[in-house]
């Protein structure tokens, strides 16, 4: 499996590498980065062994290439390395939207798995959802992905866009969430700094909560609502007809349709 090639080294990809690092998954020595502009988290990964932008002979040695690029020049990357990796590297792309058989047709016909990784594996509390035709393949990625967190795998590519809707930008939606509840805490009088300090320490031990508890969310809203209390009055609001079962509905149908362009 070793060594492993990373094609970027950004958000994504660098969170990556700053897990495995963080969970003693791989050597440092067993990384090799190319990014023409490495951030923290490369040039940390460099620091403690790895090897950041050889020369392009170098990148046969590579048992296992991540590609971590935009979506929007995958392609470009694709055409500046796929004739220097070895024949027999697995490709694991975290590319969102670009399905396996274009992965595997630019990437001269090697055998490829995608995986929809959420950035909290660098602190090894992500989530991962898993596709591959090749059990082989499937395999390498779980491999590479259980050390990060929860690993989910997907049956049906075609379900990756709702995979990559709910989980790889489900993180985003949370931060809204908690910057709008923020917002509204100053806005009803607190001062912003108690107002920050008190959404996030709620939704964090919330979460937490949730995790440890085994309960179904909406048995945990159960509790904390009593009849005709000031929570009841916000859910009223927020689980309204314009609430948020129908924002949410309408905001993964709206990343659904992104991941389908940016795979087309």
């Amino acid at each position: 499996m070793t060594p492993i090639l990373f094609l970027g080294a950004g958000n994504m990809g660098g969170a990556i590498v700053g897990g495995w690092l963080k969970a003693n998954a791989f050597a440092a020595a067993d990384l090799t980065i190319v990014d023409p502009r490495p951030g923290k988290a490369a040039l940390a990964a460099q620091s403690a062994g790895a090897t950041l932008n050889p020369d392009k002979a170098e990148l046969a040695k590579a048992r296992t290439v991540m590609v971590c690029v935009k979506p929007q020049i995958w392609r470009e990357a694709a055409a500046m390395y796929a004739s220097w990796l070895s024949e027999d590297a697995v490709i694991v792309s975290v590319v969102a939207g670009v399905g396996t058989r274009d992965l595997a047709q630019e990437f001269g016909g090697r055998t490829v798995a995608r995986v929809i990784p959420t950035t909290a594996v660098a602190i090894n509390r992500g989530t991962a959802s898993l596709f591959a035709d090749d059990p082989a393949a499937m395999s390498r990625a779980h491999a590479l992905f259980e050390p990060l967190g929860a690993v989910v795998d997907i049956l049906d590519e075609a379900q990756m866009h709702a995979a990559t809707a709910v989980s790889g930008s489900g993180p985003a939606y949370l931060y809204a969430f908690i910057e709008s509840l923020e917002a509204a805490g100053a806005a009803a009088g607190l001062a912003p700094a108690d107002a920050s300090r008190l959404a996030r320490a709620t939704i964090t031990g919330a979460a937490a909560l949730l995790a440890e508890s085994g309960e179904e969310p909406a048995e945990l809203r159960r509790q904390v609502t009593s009849p005709h209390g000031t929570t009841e009055a916000a859910l009223n609001v927020l689980l309204g007809e314009r609430g948020l079962p129908s924002l949410m509905r309408e905001a993964v149908a709206g990343a659904v349709r992104r991941s389908k362009e940016l795979g087309g």
